[in-house]
């Protein structure tokens, strides 16, 4: 696969942690584990401004102000290790829904799709319109952001999530369970509608990123140089094996196996009911082990579900507290293991860098 390095201020050594991320799709290792430091869902952050909008959805719409917060949230970062500078166009996790036609409720953090979908025989009639108006202003922010990009950042594709989180977006989450007790075969049907047109939105943007010579990435921050997906069923954690295995599996494995990479998002132990059906599936090279909050934590109760994904050959990335930090050392090999850490100074970064390097 061709390889290129973008040339980021920020990142001399922009081809070093490619060749580390690229050992760890593979489950190996070169010098030491790749480290991002970045805690899960930092992106969910307030942007300050005088601007005044009419309202929120102005605000998420305003192209300028969302490429210009980012590039100057830039300032205060470091960038060691497998940091990367990565702007996504955001409108929020229910923007595949959206495309479809579901209408976006905005706040100040996020937003979700207004249930539109009454009755799931009407679900043969939905489909990605490419003129729809969140769909254009995914495009918009890709854009501008691809016109002052050079140098100082990545530019990356959207939070894509199709399946049966999608259909549970535009049918309502309390209905749609409802739904697989009075008619799953009705539920099987829509989803594989919704899924219709999920490469060709992802190609859509994956060709505009590559034709500016972008690497494929996203809100995780892991590029590739072919193409990365994260997939994820987040709907998984309210419903039992077999209706995951019949409804939620054949969708996941098709919507895996165009991509060079897959990353699946695992949301908690509700998802991780269903591991052994999710790793059987050869396209999904890594896990992103997502482990709650709580009783969910500390990370050191997680570890034989870590040493079961590793056994499996699939690799995995983890986001843990500093303090859970040399407890893990002791307990896991690194190859196939990609850290997350909330370590916002410098000296700090470069101190875990160092007993990172003699794990």
């Amino acid at each position: 696969m061709k390889r290129w390095d973008l040339g980021l201020e920020c990142k001399p050594d922009f081809t070093k942690c490619l060749e580390r991320i690229y050992a760890w799709y593979e489950g190996e290792l070169i010098d030491r584990a790749p480290v991002r430091f970045t805690a899960h869902n930092t992106f969910i952050s307030e942007k300050v401004s005088k601007r005044e909008w009419y309202d929120l959805r102005s605000k998420w719409f305003d192209v300028e102000f969302q490429v210009e917060s980012y590039m100057e949230s830039l300032r205060s970062q470091n960038f060691f290790a497998e940091t990367f500078p990565v702007y996504w166009p955001n409108l929020g996790p229910n923007v595949y829904a959206a495309f479809m036609g579901a209408p976006l409720v905005f706040d100040e953090y996020t937003s979700w799709a207004d249930p539109c979908l009454e009755n799931l025989n009407d679900a043969g009639d939905l489909r990605v319109d490419p003129d729809n108006i969140y769909f254009r202003k995914i495009e918009e922010l890709i854009q501008y952001a691809l016109s002052i990009c050079q140098g100082k950042f990545m530019v990356g594709y959207t939070d894509l999530h199709p399946g049966m989180d999608c259909l549970a977006a535009l049918r309502d989450t309390q209905r749609l369970l409802v739904d697989l007790y009075d008619d799953p075969e009705s539920v099987k049907s829509a989803v594989d509608i919704i899924n219709n047109d999920f490469q060709m939105v992802y190609d859509h943007f994956d060709t505009i990123l590559k034709n500016s010579f972008q690497l494929s990435v996203t809100w995780m921050g892991i590029p590739s140089y072919g193409k990365m997906h994260i997939p994820s069923c987040d709907f998984a954690s309210m419903i039992s094996t077999r209706h995951f295995n019949e409804l939620c599996l054949p969708v996941l494995c098709n919507e895996v196996k165009s991509m060079d990479h897959n990353i699946f998002h695992l949301d908690g132990k509700g998802v991780a009911r269903h591991i052994d059906s999710i790793i059987s599936i050869p396209e999904i090279d890594a896990f992103q082990w997502v482990q709650g909050v709580g009783d969910d934590r500390p990370i050191m109760q997680w570890i034989a579900l870590i040493k079961k994904i590793r056994d499996a050959g699939k690799s995995i990335v983890l986001d843990i507290e500093l303090n859970e930090l040399e407890d893990l050392i002791q307990n896991i090999r690194p190859e196939g293991i990609f850290l997350c850490l909330p370590a916002n100074d410098r000296y700090s970064q470069l101190e875990i860098l160092k007993r990172i390097e003699k794990w």
